[in-house]
């Protein structure tokens, strides 16, 4: 960017009253010291980050450090270069000074160090967004801009004091925020940061102890305020740092992850981690949906995913008889009372396969202390052997490598759940409160055909088995240290033998010593590295949208990953599709959270009173206490109804008259691709796959085939409450 050499404004011919140099010329000032300010950050954060990348690797936690500023050296640089100017949101004006404090999406200060933008998340900054005229939070006015490729299209003032009047063009203290409700959509959702509003930056910048539950109807703006609160929270509390586990977001579903990827980066924050449920496991991206009702309602207790630790004792047995262990040098009597104490070594907590290795050691440790005490060389040989020799025998005793793997075997946990489904035995075992109808019909004939419902198992089977090349790792680790520690001695042997060195001679002589030549060794870098799995955990804290469709079983998932406790989780009781008809305190007490805090959104920003007005009975009809929000705006366009074959021309008409936005049709039956296909602007979606998003035109395809019940109740709701503007419900005749 080059020092700004033209207007920051570029306002219509009917907006020409709000371009008087009265009242943009210090807006003008600022931004001039702005750009220049952003060429020298620009320009220094490229020297540094050069300097970084040219400077050392580095091994161990050095190169961690350098990854560590690389990355936040290229996000910083990033986002300034993405934004530009329009990293200014607007300014406000206190009542005890004169001077605008400008605030943008991240903070910056000029080269004499005064603040040019406050960032939004700090503390200074929240009057900005909470200010109402009941509660001004002592401002005097405030100004948020609407940019445009760059440069200000509009710009909106609200006062809050009687002498704030002067100086301000624009009055209507709602207006920045309903124009940019009746904006065009796009594929991805648009930038909402400059128009947060009161009730939604009170839940974003609330604290993240607990479980902050975020009810709130359609288009009340629940997932803006979870995708901005994982921001805020990030920036404002050091107890969810990257370091600390970070932030984990989860969304329903992949169009919604897709919808939303712009949102967090535009914030300036790129640490998020972001899934669907599916992706916490392996299996879960070619898993279907569970085909039995009765199956997938069983499955989705903590009852099942709790029958996961028996399943693994059951391989976690000690053996109840002795047996005569030969090596070189004796036989050693191995009792079932050392077995037990060998199982004993692993520590609590240590998962299965990980624990295997401390078993292993242990009982080889008794082994070498019983031939010490007790054992009886056998004829010819005199007994002498150092305990390494012993171990290696021992190591190699295919006798006891079978007793020890058959006692505490590698498992996998495909094949611990595949044999709970295959095995009714061993499911009545680990699960003895299932009937026997019930272990039945949880049987399938293919063991690992998994479906969405055998997620939440596979997933605590794999916690509690960990990983079965953990061990051979470790030991590979320990093979290369000890070689590469063989290696440096020879190469420092060579050289002391060369060079005649007093061992007084400062740090040449300092070779003769063993810890300097221990500390060459760096022992975390003999290893090759092991991709990490950046959805394993454990994160600081969880943010959750649409929580209400989350299966109790599901919700181990996430507890798994959060020692913490600490969540924000949004979502409507009312659009939950297999229904809610406990409190969010009530549901989420069970599932195992205990410091629940609830907050409440009641305005629909989104769906125009028109829209809403057909939605509600839907919802009613099963739901009689839904929380329903009040719509604030009305589009002037009637719900319109008429014949599927209608379709093509309610397309048409509409994107003729529309140059912009998007629509969706939503239905359960399949549609001729060839009507998309020609028509880039419009999706095909069902009722499902729509909820989170939003679209200018919604078209409901036979919505009385979304089903009966709640679930049909809710899908058409939800299907119904995504469009912004015009809603047509077409049906078959």
């Amino acid at each position: 960017m080059n020092p700004l050499t033209t207007s920051a404004f570029d306002l219509p011919d009917r907006l020409a009253a709000k371009a008087d140099p009265a009242l943009i010329a210090a807006d003008e000032q600022h931004f001039a010291a702005i750009a220049e300010s952003l060429d020298r950050s620009i320009a220094e954060l490229t020297e540094q980050l050069d300097t970084e990348r040219r400077a050392p690797g580095g091994i161990g936690r050095a190169a961690m450090d350098r990854d560590t500023e690389i990355h936040r050296l290229t996000t910083r640089l990033r986002t300034l270069r993405r934004f530009g100017l329009d990293l200014c949101l607007g300014h406000m004006v206190d009542t005890n000074t004169s001077e605008p404090v400008y605030i943008g999406r991240l903070g910056l200060t000029d080269s004499t160090g005064r603040r040019l933008l406050l960032d939004w998340r700090s503390p200074a900054a929240e009057p900005f967004f909470g200010a109402t005229h009941a509660n001004p939070m002592g401002l005097a006015s405030r100004r948020r801009y609407r940019w445009t490729r760059g440069r200000i299209s509009d710009y909106w003032d609200e006062v809050f004091t009687a002498d704030g009047f002067v100086g301000h063009a624009a009055l209507d203290d709602q207006s920045a925020f309903i124009a940019s409700l009746g904006g065009n959509r796009s594929g991805r959702m648009r930038d909402v940061l400059g128009t947060i509003q009161a009730d939604q930056d009170a839940i974003i910048r609330a604290g993240s102890r607990g479980a902050l539950v975020v009810d709130g109807g359609p288009g009340t703006g629940k997932t803006v305020v979870a995708l901005h609160r994982s921001a805020y929270l990030l920036y404002s509390d050091p107890r969810l740092g990257h370091r600390r586990g970070g932030v984990l977001f989860v969304g329903p579903h992949r169009p919604y992850l897709d919808y939303v990827a712009d949102v967090l980066p535009s914030l300036g924050e790129e640490g998020v981690q972001t899934c669907i449920l599916r992706d916490l496991v392996a299996e879960g991206a070619a898993a279907v949906v569970e085909a039995d009702p009765e199956v997938a309602r069983l499955k989705s207790s903590v009852q099942l995913v709790r029958a996961i630790e028996p399943a693994v004792r059951f391989y976690e047995e000690p053996p109840t008889k002795g047996m005569n262990v030969t090596t070189h040098w004796s036989d050693i009597w191995l009792s079932a009372e050392d077995w037990a104490v060998a199982f004993e070594a692993a520590e609590p907590g240590t998962p299965h396969n990980e624990g295997r290795e401390q078993v292993w050691q242990e009982l080889l440790t008794i082994l070498v202390d019983k031939h010490d005490d007790t054992a009886s060389p056998r004829d010819g040989e005199d007994g002498q052997v150092t305990p390494e020799q012993l171990r290696r025998s021992l190591r190699q005793n295919r006798e006891l490598l079978t007793a020890f793997n058959r006692a505490w075997p590698l498992l996998e946990a495909a094949d611990l759940v595949g044999d709970l489904w295959t095995v009714p035995a061993y499911l009545r075992k680990c699960a003895p409160s299932l009937s026997r109808d019930e272990v039945q019909r949880l049987q399938r004939a293919d063991a690992q055909a998994w479906t969405v419902s055998d997620l939440p198992l596979l997933d605590a089977a794999r916690q509690r088995l960990g990983d079965p090349e953990s061990a051979r790792r470790k030991r590979r680790q320990e093979a290369a240290v000890v070689a590469e520690h063989a290696r440096r001695t020879d190469v420092i042997d060579s050289l002391l033998q060369n060079v005649e060195i007093d061992e007084s001679e400062g740090a040449m002589g300092m070779l003769h010593g063993k810890d300097l030549r221990d500390a060459l060794i760096d022992e975390a870098a003999q290893v090759s590295a092991v991709e990490p799995d950046l959805l394993a955990g454990p994160f600081a804290h969880i943010v959750v949208d649409e929580a209400q469709e989350l299966t109790d079983a599901e919700w181990q998932m996430l507890l798994l990953r959060c020692p913490s406790r600490s969540f924000t989780i949004v979502g409507d009781r009312a659009q939950a599709r297999h229904g809610f008809t406990e409190s969010w305190q009530e549901r989420l007490k069970r599932i195992g959270l205990d410091r629940i805090n609830l907050a409440s959104l009641t305005v629909n920003y989104r769906t125009p009173e028109e829209i809403m007005t057909e939605a509600e009975p839907v919802i009613r009809a099963v739901l009689p206490d839904a929380n329903v929000p009040t719509s604030i705006r009305s589009s002037g366009i009637p719900v319109a109804h008429g014949p599927t074959s209608d379709l093509e021309s309610v397309l048409d008409t509409w994107l003729a008259e529309h140059a912009d936005g998007i629509g969706c049709v939503i239905g359960t039956a399949e549609i001729e691709k060839d009507v998309f296909r020609a028509r880039p602007r419009v999706r095909a979606l069902t009722p499902e796959l729509s909820k989170g998003l939003e679209f200018d035109l919604v078209v409901l395809l036979d919505p009385e085939k979304f089903g009966e019940g709640i679930e049909g109740a809710v899908d058409h709701y939800v299907a119904m409450t995504r469009a912004t503007q015009q809603l047509v419900v077409l049906t078959s005749a």
